[in-house]
């Protein structure tokens, strides 16, 4: 797939290896694998680092390679069980830091075209990605406003 905002053509990743069951030497209950998902979420981890602490540490000393082949559920479906989903997507809200950034950087440097640019892209993508979860995962009211995000990023914080 082509990169959105450059002529260049997007680089092809790595795809993951198909498999329909956990590996034989990975034998976790999934019950345990659902509880440290749900225990790690309430210290404060997004799904995408739930899902390497897992990987890397895992249950009891054993790694967890793939939650979803060990219990059948996602990492967000299990948050979702357990009421310890986070309030805006883990991809809208690293958008949203990454335009608070750019737009604190960009007001001390004025003259930085690049960055300029930068930020009208990073907007450009909440805007579209808070169109998309607007109604199901974000109230139906949301708009996207650079104070708004500055807020919470601050709130967070």
């Amino acid at each position: 797939m082509a990169r959105m905002h450059t002529r260049r053509r997007g680089s092809s990743g790595s795809d993951k290896p198909s498999a329909d069951e956990p590996p034989e030497w990975s034998d976790v209950d999934p019950e345990d694998i659902e509880s440290r998902v749900v225990e790690l979420a309430e210290q404060g981890h997004d799904p995408s680092q739930i899902g390497m602490k897992l990987r890397d540490e895992g249950v009891t000393g054993t790694p967890i390679p793939d939650v979803k082949l060990a219990t059948g559920k996602k990492i967000t479906e299990i948050l979702e069980e357990n009421d310890a989903r986070a309030d805006i997507p883990e991809d809208l809200w690293n958008l949203m830091e990454r335009a608070v950034r750019l737009r604190e950087h960009v007001q001390q440097n004025q003259q930085d075209h690049q960055n300029k640019r930068a930020l009208q892209n990073t907007e450009a993508k909440v805007r579209r990605l808070a169109d998309y979860y607007r109604g199901d995962e974000l109230e139906p009211d949301f708009t996207y406003t650079p104070e708004l995000a500055k807020e919470l990023i601050e709130d967070a914080e």
